[in-house]
């Protein structure tokens, strides 16, 4: 085991947290970075150090990184922006380097490594660019689209109700990943370092049409969901520009992970989204909280 802990960043939200768990569980020593201490209760409780830090906030890294060898990486646009995303992500990268760090696990985003032209995930084409550059030991872990997603608060409503309008064409698979299996990853590379190194790595776990997917979610809340496809020009006005580039380019193009490749290449199991959503987390999330 290397010496010192593994610093995971984005720790209280889902895939820092599913990160950290995993290598807990692996008997790994975890620093949980997150800008909410009071948050990361439930990570202490399992054993993790909680260090206070904002990946834009350079003084606040240098003590987060203090005897750290390997980093786990995430970013996101969601709350200050695309370009406060790739500024998390440059940041951290720069501390990293002149910490030391013998390895840095990013997760990307599917095709990311691509020209897409979707504007969040070419935010983080442009930290894999960094990262490469800086010459930094890496693995860049590139995750679809989550399972969980049908449980977030952008679509658990529709889901309750019963009916869901996205833009996605009815007849087009999409490509899924659970947070389980990006845990399970995460934690391999760090684990088996000889095989991760250098490596950048699309996850996707199944594939569904949407109405597939609603299938399966509607005998778990014992009632039928209904799909209907949202035009893309509405879709540009109802969900804004960027969510409509990603599901034009759905349509168009799409996730394309050889997935039976991957469970074979990196003898990792793979969770189809049937097993998921019969499980009692997945069926919890799906309900509604008590008053």
């Amino acid at each position: 085991m290397a010496e010192g802990p593994i610093l995971v960043t984005g720790a209280t939200g889902q895939q820092g947290g599913i990160v950290a768990r995993y290598l807990l569980q692996q008997g790994e020593r975890v620093r949980a970075l997150t800008r909410h201490p009071a948050k990361a209760d439930a990570l202490k409780k399992l054993g993790a150090e909680v260090a206070a830090g904002d990946l834009t906030d350079k003084a606040s890294l240098k003590p987060a990184l203090r005897g750290v060898r390997r980093v786990f990486l995430v970013t996101t646009p969601f709350e200050a922006g695309l370009e406060a995303e790739v500024r998390q992500g440059i940041e951290m990268v720069d501390a990293a380097q002149a910490a030391g760090v013998a390895h840095l696990v990013f997760s990307s985003v599917g095709s990311a490594n691509k020209k897409t032209g979707i504007p969040h995930f070419d935010t983080k084409r442009r930290i894999e660019q960094h990262l490469r550059e800086s010459g930094l030991p890496a693995t860049i872990l590139r995750p679809v689209f989550f399972m969980e997603n049908f449980t977030a608060p952008w679509m658990l409503p529709a889901i309750r109700q019963r009916k869901v309008v996205l833009p996605l064409a009815p007849d087009r698979t999409l490509q899924m990943i659970a947070l389980d299996d990006l845990g399970a990853f995460a934690a391999a590379a760090f684990l088996r370092p000889k095989e991760f190194l250098r490596e950048e790595i699309d996850l996707a776990g199944d594939a569904l049409t949407m109405p597939e997917a609603l299938g399966l979610l509607g005998k778990e809340i014992g009632a039928p969901i209904r799909y209907e496809q949202l035009p893309i020009d509405q879709a540009e006005q109802q969900l804004g520009q960027d969510a409509a580039m990603m599901y034009r380019w759905f349509n168009e193009v799409g996730y394309n992970v050889d997935i039976p490749a991957l469970e074979k290449r990196w003898a990792i199991p793979l969770t189809k989204f049937r097993e998921l959503v019969t499980t009692e987390a997945y069926q919890r999330r799906l309900q509604p909280k008590a008053a």
